[in-house]
């Protein structure tokens, strides 16, 4: 070796996520757990993701749903909760406390101060208040087992509290104690979401008391989240470091010197891997194809995007906000999206049909058909849409 950073580029970047985000099909998963543990994070804002998101991973597919069910909740061996960029994920149950003290306990302080300082213009309760509504809910909630906001308001009337929100402002509104408090307490890791109410496309939830677990020093908690992902998801740059644990450049900085990471040169600039993880690495014998959710953390992953997205098809498969549509995936890089119709008929538009030979179109298919026979009755329309997705189910 000459000292040089070794270059990492779009086709091994490729095949670094094909094997390592379980999508080609030998590397697919028997479980959710393995999958959830091998993406590090499942985002979890739409309930729905999480489990195409599972079922586009597992080797059988027909297990999804009551795999899924079990994992969150009857083994909850995965725990659905706030995480990063105060963002709803769902994790392993062994990487709460992780995610707890590398990022949710700074959240947390913010928003435990924010809805004490809304409650006090409003000329609502002081926090010590707020504190005894705290331990009551949470004891009904012990009591309960599981419980929805109007649950555990019947145990303690004071959720059911009332006060204005940014008073003349344009986005002026009422909040319920219960509301703000519950959300509160969410990024706190007090509570979890629990099981929906209805099928598992429910966007309504029940509540639970979060899995116990140990307290972790910060930079600690740090240094573990981002090798964790960085294992999962490296070679990555500092920026899109920053961008996916939301957290300041100089922990970022303080987290990579901590596990050793190695740099590499990308198209876009230095980037970062694990130590130990510099060598190449060979992609799948054979092409592959995939249809990944909405908010898909393989989508989702990077801040940088173009060695797998053209920056040309953002406009279609992205909201105003930047979240990201179904999507279709040929051999590493995104070629269309996807929708599923009210009829239950699965869509799909090519956007990008370089490369895309009959082989290409031929296992698309074979996915969309994959997909289609899991799903049954079920019907999912992604809570964030997106241009393309809203087209394909006029």
């Amino acid at each position: 070796m000459d000292g040089r950073e070794r270059y990492v580029g779009v086709a091994e970047r490729r095949a670094r996520l094909a094997l390592r985000h379980r999508l080609a099909g030998p590397a697919r998963g028997a479980a959710p757990e393995e999958i959830a543990d091998a993406l590090v994070a499942l985002h979890g804002t739409d309930p729905a993701t999480v489990y195409l998101a599972v079922g586009a991973r597992l080797t059988d597919a027909a297990r999804t749903v009551p795999e899924t069910d079990r994992a969150l909740y009857e083994d909850r061996s995965l725990v659905r909760m706030h995480g990063m960029r105060h963002t709803v994920f769902v994790f392993p149950t062994p990487l709460t406390a992780v995610v707890h003290a590398s990022t949710g306990l700074a959240v947390a302080a913010r928003e435990r101060a924010k809805l004490v300082a809304d409650m006090a213009k409003a000329g609502a309760p002081d926090a010590a208040w707020l504190k005894e509504v705290e331990e009551s809910a949470l004891a009904a909630l012990a009591r309960r087992g599981q419980a929805t906001a109007a649950e555990l308001a019947e145990d303690e009337p004071r959720l059911r509290e009332r006060f204005a929100y940014a008073a003349g402002k344009g986005y002026e509104g009422v909040h319920t104690v219960s509301a703000r408090l519950l959300r509160v307490l969410g990024v706190e890791g007090k509570v979890v979401r629990g099981r929906p109410l209805g099928s598992w496309t429910s966007t309504q939830f029940r509540w639970a008391l979060a899995p116990a677990h140990p307290e972790l020093d910060l930079a600690g908690a740090q240094a573990e989240l981002l090798g964790r992902w960085l294992a999962a998801c490296g070679p990555a740059t500092e920026a899109d470091l920053k961008w996916w644990t939301g957290w300041k450049v100089t922990d970022v900085r303080r987290a990579l010197a901590a596990i050793g990471a190695r740099p590499v040169s990308l198209d876009e600039g230095t980037g970062y891997v694990v130590a130990g993880d510099a060598d190449p690495v060979a992609g799948p014998v054979e092409p592959w194809a995939a249809l990944l959710p909405a908010l898909d953390p393989t989508a989702m992953g990077w801040q940088s995007r173009d060695w797998y997205l053209a920056p040309e098809l953002r406009p279609s498969l992205f909201d105003r906000s930047g979240n990201v549509g179904p999507t279709v995936w040929w051999d590493g890089r995104v070629v269309g999206g996807w929708a599923q119709r009210a009829d239950g008929e699965i869509a799909w538009r090519l956007l990008d049909a370089a490369g895309v030979d009959r082989e290409g179109e031929a296992a698309i298919a074979a996915e969309v058909d994959r997909l289609r026979g899991w799903l049954g009755p079920a019907r999912v329309t992604p809570r964030f849409r997106t241009p393309l997705e809203r087209e394909l189910t006029a």
